[in-house]
């Protein structure tokens, strides 16, 4: 049985990959739901912090548009959420102007790390071939060049009204006068303390005598405010050259880490045409390459647009939603990387035909394991990235993620910068079959090349109906796609956004096999009927995530907000008139 499952799949992946590779073009955003003269009643954003939500909202309120807001957003949570993003993370910008011509309305902002040049496929393996963990996620060997500078400089100049001082003075202030030390970031912190104790200058500016910063304690950081100075003056170019980059490359040699000069000086965003698929009565537009979670999102909406979903009971949508992750996932492991390294299949991916293969591959009653499935050489949770949503009104709509990775990066501030650095270079596959800090697994499409950016699973994504648009985003690490997805889903059923970012969450990642639930996404007999159905759950988990997101009710004109009530304390939205 197995054999027979196993070869139908693969012929079947083998006539989609001929059949993709006839295709030619790029996908167009065609938009028509949304005509341009559509405007909103007014400016509206949300985001995993209150007073990156009031940054924003404070540049609104300067005449600033929706990439105003967003440079003071994403530089504020800088501030305020070190834990989760900063100047040394990287980023994914959706961006969206209804005014433009069709095909032309949407732009996606690649500011994802790059590996430095000195990076080799096996870099973070021992003498015996065996991975360490340690290397790839603590300590500055663990980093990639980050992309957060550039990616506040390139929205600024490219798409804002005011200038880059004007965007970046509230994160300015926030680092100079400091705020309230906060449940967040106390309880990210916990995990890392070992880790920041190792490094003086990140000891130095995270820890109070070797020990976690007090919740509620006034949280300054100069340094920070200096650097973020620097980049507003030289509008982020001495970020990356002169004496300062010279400063940040000086300091990660010096402990241990590979950069040079020339990462610095050879990074560049990259715009990228975003991906586009339709659900129902929604149009999506996601994220493309190196992000794997628009292709993720997109095949499991073409999996489940087979079925009559909506009337499903709890257990079948269950089911079917579990086993369409399970193969989008596997297929991220297998066919997802850097697409300026790595032919990736986008096409196949994201056709109907193939999700109609996958699609007969489900049997409606038993699960059918991971095992089962031709996959790759092999036999944690987050809410360690941040993303914010906005839409001002104009009806211009920005989805932006940032991360440094896990909790607090890797835990290594170069002296005198004033911001941790990412461990982003874990989010390669440091060894086929070999699962990352999030469980997750790769083959050689996302191995480690010198230059290149690491898979992510990072979905800014937004939601475009005759009736409602809705921009919206998590963190989450490996369940961010999942996350969108079921945050999605509940859109389209008629959730409002705060509803819908509250919803109980479950989660599916091809390997390992097993359903993940929070506490209350099951009743027991749920969980029962799923077991007797040949699935592993393992429910009442601790939540994850902190979905952002911004809705706009065309037929009740009004426009309103949802922060994931999992950080109820913290996050928050607010609305510009």
């Amino acid at each position: 049985m197995k054999r027979c499952i196993c070869r139908a799949y693969s012929l079947m992946l083998e006539i989609e990959m001929i059949r993709s590779l006839c295709i030619t073009g790029c996908f167009l955003i065609a938009t028509s739901a949304f005509a341009a003269a559509d405007k909103p009643p007014e400016a509206a954003i949300a985001s995993a912090n209150k007073l990156a939500t009031a940054a924003g909202l404070e540049v609104l309120k300067a005449g600033g548009n929706a990439f105003d807001a967003a440079v003071a957003v994403s530089a504020a949570l800088g501030v305020v959420e070190p834990e989760s993003s900063g100047l040394g993370g990287g980023a994914f910008a959706l961006l969206y102007f209804p005014d433009k011509p069709e095909g032309e309305r949407a732009v996606f902002v690649d500011a994802r790390e790059k590996a430095p040049l000195a990076a080799t496929r096996d870099m973070y393996l021992d003498a015996k071939g065996e991975p360490n963990r340690e290397l790839s996620v603590n300590g500055p060997l663990a980093a990639a060049i980050p992309g957060v500078a550039a990616a506040l400089s390139h929205v600024q100049s490219h798409y804002g009204r005011l200038s880059l001082p004007q965007t970046l003075a509230p994160a300015i202030r926030l680092a100079e006068k400091g705020y309230a030390w906060g449940d967040k970031n106390f309880a990210m912190q916990g995990y890392r303390v070992e880790t920041l104790v190792k490094y003086p200058a990140a000891a130095s500016q995270f820890l109070r005598g070797g020990k976690a910063i007090a919740l509620g304690s006034n949280f300054k950081q100069p340094e920070l405010a200096r650097t973020l100075r620097m980049i507003a003056k030289s509008n982020a170019a001495d970020f990356y050259k002169g004496p300062f980059a010279e400063k940040l490359v000086a300091g990660v040699r010096a402990a241990g880490g590979i950069w040079t000069a020339q990462d610095l000086a050879n990074y560049a965003v990259v715009e990228r045409a975003p991906l586009q698929f339709e659900y129902g009565n929604y149009q999506f537009i996601t994220a493309p390459p190196p992000s794997s979670g628009g292709t993720a999102l997109a095949s499991i909406f073409n999996i489940l647009a087979g079925f009559d979903f909506a009337k499903l009971d709890k257990v079948a949508r269950t089911h079917l939603l579990v086993e369409a992750m399970r193969r989008s996932y596997r297929d991220r492991a297998i066919y997802m990387g850097d697409p300026d390294f790595t032919d990736v299949p986008v096409r196949m991916l994201m056709s109907k035909d193939y999700a109609a293969g996958l699609r007969a591959s489900i049997n409606p009653d038993k699960a059918t394991p991971s095992d089962m499935l031709p996959g790759i050489s092999m036999a944690a949770q987050g809410t360690d990235t941040t993303h914010f949503s906005i839409i001002d009104k104009d009806g211009q709509m920005v989805a932006w993620t940032q991360t440094v990775n896990l909790p607090f990066g890797n835990g290594f501030v170069a002296p005198g910068t004033g911001f941790l650095l990412n461990n982003e270079m874990d989010d390669f596959s440091v060894k086929p079959g070999v699962p990352n800090a999030f469980g997750l697994v790769g083959d050689d499409a996302n191995a480690i090349a010198p230059g290149k950016r690491p898979l992510s699973s990072m979905t800014p994504t937004f939601m475009i109906g005759a009736d409602r648009v809705a921009v919206l985003g998590t963190p989450g690490g490996s369940r961010i796609i999942t996350m969108v997805l079921l945050g999605a889903l509940e859109l389209i059923g008629g959730a409002d956004a705060q509803a819908a970012t509250a919803a109980p969450r479950i989660h599916h990642q091809y390997l390992p096999d097993a359903i993940s639930a929070e506490t209350g996404a099951f009743t027991e007999a749920e969980i029962t009927a799923l077991q007797k159905r040949g699935f592993v759950v393992s429910p009442n988990q601790r939540p994850w995530g902190n979905m952002q997101i911004v809705l706009w009710d065309k037929k009740a004109g009004k426009v309103t907000t949802g922060s994931d009530p999992r950080w109820e304390t913290v996050g928050g939205g607010g609305i510009f008139r």
